[in-house]
């Protein structure tokens, strides 16, 4: 089997925080090797609650130029990354939205055998950052997809201690994802990567 594993970092971020921690999942994955595609989620909160959010209307202008995800960035992936804010101990219900529209990929198994992983942001320490994450594997199982997680694979593991996924505390959005977060990111994109190769050139699809 010839060309690059295929990836796609699929993210929510209100205020730019999950969005720094994409972007180093996606660099992660170019760097591992694969064919990478960087891809927000439509948002659905109303106007009135961007525009009244100062962090969250410079955001969305900074970002304007990334592509919106769409089930094609889903199905063409073989490794998927997905990042979210947490809710509530759940993932973000722009999020949610797009993962619910996948039922037709789901119905004829075009997400079997795909890698997933998860990285996620909380305001607060202890905010649900492992609930969010385990929230996302079990949309992963469903799929019938195979769940690649950081573990403590790496001496940085002890330090950030989460080994679900990429994880940061931004101390509600004043903190920006620091290095620790940024690593446990990139090494969650990265093992994600290593393991769809091997899978790829193992395993067929489906």
């Amino acid at each position: 089997m010839s060309g690059r594993t295929t990836a796609a970092v699929i993210y929510y971020s209100a205020t730019g925080v999950t969005y720094q921690m994409a972007r180093a999942a996606a660099e992660a994955a170019e760097r591992a090797g694969a064919e990478v595609r960087l891809r927000k989620v439509h948002e659905l909160a109303p106007e009135e609650a961007i525009n009244s959010n100062a962090g969250w209307q410079a955001h969305r202008l900074e970002t304007q130029d990334v592509p919106e995800a769409t089930l094609d960035d889903l199905e063409w992936a073989e490794v998927v990354i997905f990042g979210t804010p947490t809710r509530y101990g759940v993932m973000a219900a722009q999020l949610k939205q797009f993962i619910d529209a996948s039922g037709p990929l789901w119905a004829r198994g075009a997400l079997v055998n795909k890698v997933f992983a998860g990285f996620c942001s909380t305001a607060t320490a202890h905010g649900g950052q492992e609930a969010t994450l385990l929230s996302m594997f079990n949309v992963f199982y469903h799929w019938g997809g195979i769940v690649v997680t950081p573990a403590y694979t790496e001496p940085s593991q002890f330090v950030s201690g989460n080994p679900y996924g990429g994880s940061h505390t931004s101390n509600n959005g004043e903190l920006p994802p620091d290095e620790n977060a940024l690593a446990a990111t990139a090494l969650t994109a990265r093992r994600a990567v290593q393991i769809g190769g091997a899978l790829r050139a193992g395993l067929p699809n489906g």
